[in-house]
């Protein structure tokens, strides 16, 4: 068994940059190896260091040249493949005696990086495995912080070794850019963005990341004080543009909105991504309390819980800070278009001085669907849903629709069943419906599902007891066809008897 080949990224300089799996890695490697020049000191051990431990085996790979001359007989080329075979024969050593290797890189392996040069030597002949790391393109738009591309732009990556007239034509054509490998190429780099006719836009930055970190525009730095370690950014021109605040002053930014978003019935995971993401994005967030008080706290949102029985208020509240500007999620629980908000937010709406502001529903999913998939699927034929709150409507329209409703023998979903202020209104539900319906109708009682006090019964229409129902409660009253199985699930036929064959 051989050893195995990692080649691995270290980021930019700061060792906090560098990935859980890189760290995991040097720590576990039996040989590490880095490059350094003629001095010894390798930029790369220093960024690994935090993770290496007493015992491994360091193999320093020194350069024979850097940018000095040499009497090579094939020259600088000559002399660093002929570096890089010895420094491959000696990694191959290792991968033969079955000892795992890790090659350190500065930044990503593949970004301009000197393992390369050995994973093209190894990577055919051993298990090979790269980890990327962050670039020093990235750490250096985060030390200036400025974007490097925006929507469609382009971003191009030069090596500073270009002469300066293709250096130019390039920056000349491209939105964005990063010129890598100064130093000594500096003056070239420079010259080359004076002809590009870019230079008041770029900006130089020095050893990224680290405690020597510099930044400057790039037409006040001094030539003579810049090491290898640097490189200069070209960064996005739209970040010319007006921030946000202006641009909506200026009546070119987003307009205000409101949302009526529907959280689900109770646990977090039924809460769609949408409504999710339109709770994320909202400044002001306005609901009945409890509801409200399931969205997680965010210093950055204003909220406005209220009672439950000011709809039309709060539907107003909304709109009028919605027209100001400002995007608003007015939070309903299940489906906000179910017995919620969304009809009294949208009926305020249609009011003259509210011409014009955006209002969207995001759905939700409705206690009634929530309590049927927990007992099975006693909705999975013809079903109405009805509240019995008579405080909208009277509640002689309540009990009409509710015979209506068994004489039709529908399934029947109950929201607001049973309430403090009218306590007695489910028993005579429950009489109004005993006259159509047989005492053996299936009942399902649903409470806090979802939450942590959920409670399932399924009983029947004649064992109903009234007293053990409350507001957290969802009633589902089955049809003639309606059936509990041996395992106790609950389902609703969807054949009808007297239906035509198919």
């Amino acid at each position: 068994m051989t050893g195995r080949l990692y080649g691995v990224g270290l980021g930019p300089g700061d060792p906090e940059l560098v990935t859980v799996k890189a760290a995991r890695l040097i720590g576990a490697a039996d040989v590490v190896a880095f490059h350094a020049a003629r001095h010894g000191r390798s930029v790369a051990r220093g960024i690994a260091a935090p993770y290496l431990h007493e015992g491994q085996i360091e193999e320093l790979l020194v350069y024979p040249v850097t940018t000095e001359t040499t009497d090579h007989p094939g020259g600088y080329q000559g002399a660093i493949d002929e570096f890089y075979e010895a420094a491959a024969a000696r990694l191959a050593a290792h991968l033969e005696a079955g000892r795992d290797v890790v090659v350190l890189a500065e930044g990503d392996p593949f970004f301009y990086g000197s393992y390369m040069h050995m994973h093209k030597r190894l990577a055919h002949r051993y298990p090979t495995e790269v980890v990327p790391g962050v670039t020093s393109v990235s750490g250096a738009a985060a030390a200036v912080g400025r974007p490097l591309v925006e929507r469609d732009e382009v971003l191009t990556v030069l090596p500073g070794t270009l002469g300066a007239d293709e250096l130019a034509e390039w920056l000349s054509t491209t939105d964005s850019a990063a010129v890598m490998k100064l130093g000594r190429t500096f003056p070239q780099v420079r010259e080359a963005f004076d002809q590009a006719g870019v230079l008041d836009r770029a900006l130089y930055v020095e050893r990224a990341t680290t405690e020597g970190q510099r930044t400057l525009p790039l037409a006040e730095v001094d030539p003579e004080s810049v090491p290898y370690f640097s490189l200069v950014l070209l960064p996005s021109p739209l970040i010319g543009e007006l921030p946000m605040a202006e641009r909506a002053a200026d009546g070119d930014g987003p307009a205000g909105e409101v949302v009526v978003v529907g959280l689900g019935p109770g646990a977090r995971y039924w809460t769609t991504p949408e409504a999710a993401d339109a709770l994320a994005t909202a400044e002001v967030l306005i609901g009945y309390g409890p509801y409200l008080d399931r969205v997680p706290a965010n210093p950055r949102q204003e909220r406005f819980p209220t009672d439950n029985r000011v709809e039309a208020e709060r539907a107003a509240h909304a709109l009028e800070l919605a027209r100001a500007g400002r995007r608003v999620a007015v939070v309903s629980s299940g489906d906000p278009g179910v017995f919620a908000m969304a009809a009294a937010v949208l009926e305020v709406a249609g009011r003259p001085e509210f011409a014009g502001v955006p209002v969207r529903i995001v759905p939700g999913l409705t206690a009634a669907q929530a309590v049927a998939s927990k007992v099975g699927a006693p909705l999975g034929h013809d079903f109405c849903v009805l509240s019995l709150s008579d405080v909208l409507k009277p509640w002689d329209v309540v009990v009409d629709r509710l015979r209506h409703a068994a004489a039709a023998d529908l399934v029947i979903a109950l929201y607001n069943p049973r309430s403090k202020h009218r306590p007695h209104q489910l028993g005579e539900a429950r009489e109004a419906l005993l006259e159509v319906r047989s005492p053996e109708t299936v009942v399902v009682v649903g409470r806090d599902v979802g939450g942590p006090e959920e409670r399932l019964t399924v009983t029947t229409l004649g064992d109903l007891d009234p007293e053990t129902v409350d507001m957290r409660c969802l009633l589902i009253i089955g049809s003639s066809q309606t059936r509990v199985g041996p395992s106790g699930l609950v389902w609703t036929s969807r054949s009808y008897p007297g239906a035509a064959p198919r």
